[in-house]
């Protein structure tokens, strides 16, 4: 089961990285030395890879693990070890180790200022990741 928010969503998680990029485009093109060059380009690369990961932000549920992307990291958690998914959305596990872990789905948060449409989305995606958990 691949749960992911709204494509206006994602357009706008991509955002994120998209923007910064055009922005160090448009320095780098701009500047006459090799060292500003050479960091612009490295600013566009870091937000070409915050772009992408920002559209693909999303959980991936199949019968033993959840995958849960992330603008920096992907964490594949073992079914079993999941104890809760809590409203924030997080999903609560516990490690080999007994160690109690916490990841954030980002991809399903919610803000006061968004409209009623992906917030509904969100909720909705939350909780087929919360029944999937308890199954």
């Amino acid at each position: 089961m691949q749960l992911s928010p709204t494509a206006l969503n994602r357009a706008a998680n991509s955002s994120l990285g998209a923007v910064p990029a055009c922005a160090s485009v448009a320095y780098g093109a701009q500047a006459t030395e090799v060292f500003p060059r050479l960091a612009a380009c490295f600013v566009v690369a870091v937000c070409a890879v915050l772009s992408v990961r920002g559209y693909r932000l999303g959980v991936t549920c199949d019968s033993t693990r959840v995958t849960v992307r992330g603008y920096v990291h992907t964490r594949v958690i073992m079914r079993e070890r999941i104890t809760e998914v809590t409203d924030f959305p997080a999903i609560r596990w516990t490690a080999r180790t007994g160690r109690s872990r916490w990841t954030p789905v980002t991809a399903f948060m919610t803000s006061s200022s968004e409209t009623a449409g992906p917030r509904l989305s969100k909720n909705n995606n939350t909780a087929k990741l919360r029944r999937w958990a308890t199954r």
